[in-house]
């Protein structure tokens, strides 16, 4: 079975309006216009990248549709989404909660699209439609809680996703794995106390949300060992990464044995990235999306779903996004440009202060199911 692929132009159309990287512009403070970190820019270049390398023409196109509300309040407060709604609905748009994830007039449209072109993605898995699929959707999700959005997310894709699969498809055990720069704080709140959703974060430590993804968190009542954190030192590149794959994500799935394999695919880790200090490679995207896969194989007949999270160098990341479809499928279109001096940085290989960190959480792995 072939891989899926899922992505809609209006996803590049969320407005987040003239901002200095984050903050609104002031010229008595000397913030000077620009433009937000979130620019629909990047999205837009991923998906032509994977047209013009020709990959599109080995993906199966899934269309989206836009969450209902019934589905977004599997995750959501009703107080939230209607918020969402009204700010949506009103001249200048709103903020999703924290004061720097703005947006426009119609975001409650796309984000709901977003939401629910991952459910169909999931469907699609389910069905054996596809074997495996990825769904490039904008606003991302893994920050946003039940009763908040923030870190640029409205609606929290993932953990919709993974209720859908429980509660309309009849999964049993269902496994996120985050590899997004930032901690997953949102999507690990949702699952917190649910035995049945193992939530594994791969980030940077203490970047964003400050204090949040301590290797200490691990869930409450009875879904406690069904998070884990794995915090990595500033400066990890694709060994560390690899190392904390094999050391720990991929134990904690082969004892896990989900029905359902999520991945909360954020290209922020990457070496050139301008909100994370991590030193991953397009290659090391590739690898890990390698390692998932077969993990998926062994655990759920290959059931694997990867949703676009952070990432935003828009040069640099669409070369990360296609390696890592081409993983998903199985083959190699166009190199990547940045990949020989990306390579070639000092620290690729792991490093002792990583292996610390990963060790650390690895002690953790076998708490899971008891």
């Amino acid at each position: 079975m072939a891989t899926g692929y899922l992505h809609h132009e209006v996803f590049g159309w969320l407005d987040r309006g003239t901002r200095a990287a984050l903050f609104e512009p002031d010229p008595r403070l000397g913030v000077q216009p620009l433009w937000h970190y979130d620019m629909g820019e990047t999205r837009r270049r991923t998906h032509e990248l994977v047209v013009v390398s020709g990959l599109i023409d080995e993906l199966v196109p899934i269309r989206p549709r836009p969450a209902t509300e019934d589905e977004l309040r599997r995750v959501h407060t009703p107080e939230y989404i209607a918020r969402i709604q009204a700010d949506s609905d009103r001249p200048g748009g709103g903020d999703a909660g924290d004061g720097i994830s703005p947006f426009g007039c119609g975001t409650y449209d796309i984000a709901a699209l977003a939401a629910g072109g991952v459910i169909e993605a999931l469907e699609a898995v389910w069905d054996n439609r596809v074997r495996n699929a990825y769904t490039l959707v904008r606003p991302p999700g893994h920050h946003a809680t039940p009763d908040s959005g923030m870190g640029f997310c409205v609606f929290n894709n993932i953990a919709i996703g993974a209720r859908h699969a429980q509660r309309a498809l009849g999964a049993r055990r269902v496994a996120i794995v985050d590899w997004d720069v930032h901690h997953g704080n949102g999507t690990q709140a949702v699952f917190y106390d649910d035995p049945d959703v193992l939530t594994i974060s791969l980030h940077q430590d203490n970047v964003f949300p400050v204090e949040s993804g301590k290797v200490t968190e691990r869930g409450t009542g009875a879904g406690l060992g069904a998070t884990l954190n794995v915090p990595l030192p500033p400066g990890t590149g694709d060994g560390g990464y690899r190392y904390a794959m094999q050391t720990v994500v991929l134990p904690a799935i082969q004892r896990f044995q989900p029905d359902l394999v999520l991945v909360a695919c954020g290209f922020d880790a990457g070496a050139m990235d301008q909100l994370g200090r991590q030193m991953v490679t397009s290659e090391g995207f590739r690898e890990l999306t390698t390692m998932i896969a077969h993990a998926a194989d062994k655990a759920c007949a290959g059931r694997l779903v990867l949703t676009h999270e952070g990432g935003y160098n828009p040069a640099t990341v669409p070369f990360c996004g296609l390696a890592v479809m081409e993983a998903l499928c199985g083959g190699k279109t166009v190199p990547d440009p940045f990949l020989p001096l990306m390579s070639a940085m000092a620290g690729q290989e792991l490093q002792p202060a990583q292996r610390d960190a990963v060790d650390a959480a690895a002690k953790h792995v076998n708490d899971i199911g008891r």
